[in-house]
């Protein structure tokens, strides 16, 4: 199929996981991608397995700097964005009591100001070009309700669905779509951390967890990232033009909004 046909894409943190999910989805639909992210040399590997239509860009979207050098390569290599996936995130997860200072920082610089300098300046790009444009950012059914243990990672989702609503009815003017996407529980190696987190502090065996939450979910099983393509693909086409600051829930049926 070929829905983005001559659109071209920026997705950061892709060099794995959900945000290589999406870069293969893209460039099947007829995109070209710049997977954008902290290790270049992943990013790199990735890019040359999915072929001429990827391009590798080095971005750390906790530096201003970093962000604006990977925007300007993206547009070099591209000729242009079309669409922005705001995929590049951390997860951390303590009691209220042992949450430290610096483990809040860090996760918002990138969850959060990652989120919106990255799309400050496409956003920017996209005004400037005048041909309007995508942005997909990736928020999480954590986003949507607390957790006794993971109040920061939570938040900062919860952030991030705001800055989409706020963003969103903010650049609709200029013909640029912002929306978002709330994954539930997505299976992949980085959920080796997240259930390390849970082995701590609720002192679980390696893997109870994981199988704990992927039975809870009401469609059968965990997410995978393939699971999230189709609302990605969709939030990118003209399909989606009238769609506007909303948070779609793809997540086997874990939350209803």
């Amino acid at each position: 199929m070929t829905r983005l046909a001559g659109k071209t894409a920026l997705i950061t943190g892709a060099a794995r996981g959900i945000g290589l999910a999406f870069a293969r989805a893209y460039v099947a639909e007829g995109a070209r991608v710049a997977i954008a992210d902290i290790d270049i040399h992943r990013a790199r590997a990735s890019a040359a397995d999915i072929g001429p239509a990827a391009v590798a860009v080095e971005m750390d979207a906790t530096r201003q700097d970093s962000i604006e050098s990977a925007v300007d390569a993206s547009v070099q290599a591209l000729g242009g964005i079309d669409i922005l996936v705001n995929n590049a995130a951390l997860f951390t997860a303590a009691p209220i009591t042992e949450i430290t200072r610096d483990d809040f920082t860090r996760v918002f610089d990138l969850n959060v100001a990652g989120t919106l300098f990255t799309m400050q300046a496409v956003a920017r790009h996209m005004i400037d070009r005048g041909r309007g444009g995508k942005i997909i950012n990736m928020a999480s059914q954590a986003g949507r309700r607390g957790e006794p243990l993971v109040a920061v990672y939570c938040a900062s989702k919860a952030a991030v669905i705001s800055l989409t609503q706020s963003a969103g009815l903010n650049l609709i003017e200029h013909g640029i779509n912002v929306n978002a996407i709330a994954p539930g529980v997505v299976d992949g190696e980085h959920w080796d951390g997240v259930d390390a987190f849970f082995a701590r502090y609720e002192g679980k065996a390696p893997g109870r967890k994981k199988a704990e939450v992927g039975a809870a979910v009401p469609f059968g099983r965990m997410g995978r990232a393939e699971d999230l393509t189709g609302m990605a693909i969709f939030l990118a086409t003209k399909e989606a033009d009238y769609i506007v600051a909303q948070t779609y829930n793809v997540d086997g049926g874990n939350w209803m909004s």
